[in-house]
């Protein structure tokens, strides 16, 4: 299968700048330094699919020009990863169809909580128009035809799904895995995952527990995302990273061909 992943957001839960923070790497010129919160697009047959929609969906799309988009995938329902979803409402009017939403019955709850005006018996005109469907931990299609494999990784507590098309996996706010998830990893050849500072977390990996989870997965190559304004600037991050690790930014692009 042919397809590309862009990168739309690679930040943790404020993002980088974060408000009213002047350290070295909230005020780094570098661009790379600037991160939206945690999301990635992935285009497959001239379809666009992104991977949870934070609040800063609406600055990634108009940012990557992204102008028709198929259905959106849910890792879980805290509000960095879903608090942008009102405005697939521009692709309910342009396209003139329901959203496609995949997510586990938790996050079905949160966002029947959270916008619960698009889910109301009297529909306000303009609402978000949603289709929500359902996954669980087993292989499921988007669209009818792609093949995704979700990871079930714990964010301390909370079920959180990682994401396998093809030879690309996607995982955020991982803290644990099972030895039995991993197995679904492997053969991957780019692996995109969270990894937040160097010191412990209670609820992500660290970048030690990162390199750690890399390499019992083995990819050919891997990026670090959901980073932190602790963690440092990019070019200081990839100072203390091994050849096959690089940390992602925003508009990373991963071309896969068969």
């Amino acid at each position: 299968m042919n397809f590309s992943v862009t990168v739309l957001g690679s930040g943790t839960s404020q993002g980088i700048p974060v408000i009213a923070c002047d350290c070295h790497v909230c005020t780094s010129p570098d661009v790379k330094d600037n991160r939206l919160r945690c999301s990635v697009l992935l285009e497959i047959g001239g379809r666009n699919f992104v991977i949870d929609a934070g609040p800063d969906f609406r600055q990634q799309m108009l940012r990557f020009k992204v102008k028709s988009l198929e259905a959106v995938l849910f890792t879980h329902e805290h509000k960095d990863h879903m608090a942008g979803l009102d405005d697939v409402r521009a692709f309910n009017f342009i396209e003139n169809r329901d959203m496609d939403i995949y997510c586990s019955k938790a996050v079905e709850i949160a966002l029947r909580r959270e916008y619960h005006y698009a889910f109301s018996e009297d529909k306000y005109p303009g609402i978000p128009r949603l289709n929500i469907i359902n996954i669980e931990n087993k292989p499921f299609r988007i669209s009818g035809d792609i093949p995704v494999v979700p990871i079930e990784v714990m964010h301390q507590f909370m079920s959180v799904f990682g994401f396998r098309v093809a030879d690309f996996a996607y995982i955020t706010d991982a803290k644990t895995i099972s030895s039995q998830e991993i197995e679904k990893l492997k053969g991957v050849k780019v692996l995109i995952v969270n990894a937040l500072r160097k010191e412990p977390h209670i609820s992500h990996f660290n970048l030690q527990e990162a390199l750690d989870f890399i390499d019992k997965v083995k990819p050919e190559k891997a990026y670090l995302t959901h980073i932190s304004h602790m963690f440092g600037t990019h070019k200081e991050i990839e100072r203390e990273l091994p050849p096959n690790v690089f940390a992602a930014y925003d508009g990373l692009e991963l071309i896969f061909r068969d």
